[in-house]
């Protein structure tokens, strides 16, 4: 099957991007500065994302409450219209289907943002409506972003963070949110294709710099973020996540709770770790953790740290290893000496 374009693949080709494939999707991995470049712009300044790829389930009218209430891991009451809340869904077994934002933007209105390639899932899960193809996404992210936005529209700027809100913007509806998938300050506009193209100049004109999913990956890394089909698995958990937060223990039900309660009642076997070494060497997905000779678990993302300068993973590892205790991760063939260290690998900006 084809891989679909985003709506602003044209724009993106003409500023200069790299094209590669991605969760079905035909992506700009990076543009003209390079993923070093764009990911140190997250870091110190302002970019802008594409992440038009990742899908929005529409679930609106009465009840709805109810049905996400009843469905998703995290509680609902923690939050109000207005605010967005990151959840899971899980399988009767209590495996991660798909880690997943809710933007609560009315009394019964809910957009509920799945991974690019989770979108049926959701909508198998849910009674909503796929609005994915008429909508771009734009995620601008950096300890400057606001500041920089705020040259296009105030308004932008002034969204919170995990606040939710929607508004007329030269002639169409926006939908804001203050999220993203970087460690960093931000915001993601949700904007009707028909006005995409020029909004996205106008945040290119405003001197925020065009980032790729390149970048996009190593900072997520940098920050210890989860990404499904890595850390968060159809045989991985929450709990194993460390992501335990978002399970609603004072409502009534999720699904798959019952195999969530029994995986906390055991403890789960394998724990989200980090490790670091001392040379630029990166770690990748798939080398496997071994300390004192015995091997523990799989690294499930790695690369290279943009700001450590130097390699950096993540695995779920069985044991739960101690902080500063030596390993040797086996990739390709080699082996490379590192150290189990606390995650976040980097905290952002103040």
């Amino acid at each position: 099957m084809t891989d679909r374009r985003p709506f602003l693949y044209d724009a993106h080709v003409a500023l200069g991007a790299k094209i590669v494939p991605f969760g079905g999707w035909e992506m700009p991995l990076q543009y003209a500065t390079g993923t070093v470049g764009e990911h140190l712009a997250c870091r110190n300044d302002a970019v802008v994302f594409d992440v038009s790829h990742l899908g929005t389930v529409r679930c609106d009218g009465p009840g709805m409450f109810d049905v996400l209430q009843e469905t998703l891991t995290n509680d609902l009451r923690k939050v109000e219209p207005g605010r967005a809340q990151y959840t899971h869904l899980l399988n009767h077994d209590g495996f991660v289907v798909d880690d997943i934002i809710v933007w609560w933007v009315g009394d019964n209105e809910f957009d509920v943002m799945p991974n690019a390639s989770n979108t049926s899932g959701v909508t198998e899960a849910l009674p909503g409506v796929d609005v994915t193809g008429e909508r771009c996404i734009l995620a601008i992210q950096g300890p400057n972003a606001r500041a920089k936005v705020a040259a296009v529209d105030q308004r932008f700027a002034d969204v919170g963070r995990f606040r939710v809100t929607r508004f007329d913007y030269e002639g169409v509806e926006v939908r804001v949110a203050g999220t993203g998938y970087t460690g960093e300050e931000g915001l993601e506009i949700a904007v009707p294709n028909e006005a995409a193209e020029a909004l996205l100049a106008k945040l290119v004109d405003a001197d925020i710099t065009p980032a790729g999913l390149g970048a996009r990956d190593t900072l997520r890394l940098e920050a210890a973020l989860p990404l499904y089909g890595h850390e968060l698995t159809l045989s991985s958990t929450t709990l194993e996540a460390k992501l335990g937060w978002v399970l609603g223990w004072d409502k009534e039900t999720f699904r798959g709770r019952k195999a969530v309660e029994d995986e906390r009642d055991r403890g789960p076997s394998r724990l989200l770790t980090g490790l670091i070494v001392e040379g630029r060497q990166p770690l990748r997905d798939g080398g496997d953790v071994l300390i004192d000779g015995t091997n523990v678990g799989t690294l499930s993302s790695g690369n290279f740290s943009p700001v450590l300068q130097c390699g950096i993973g993540m695995g779920l590892l069985r044991g739960a290893p101690d902080v500063n205790t030596p390993a040797t991760v086996a990739l390709r063939g080699r082996e490379i000496s590192a150290t189990i260290t606390p995650l976040p690998f980097v905290r952002k900006a103040k």
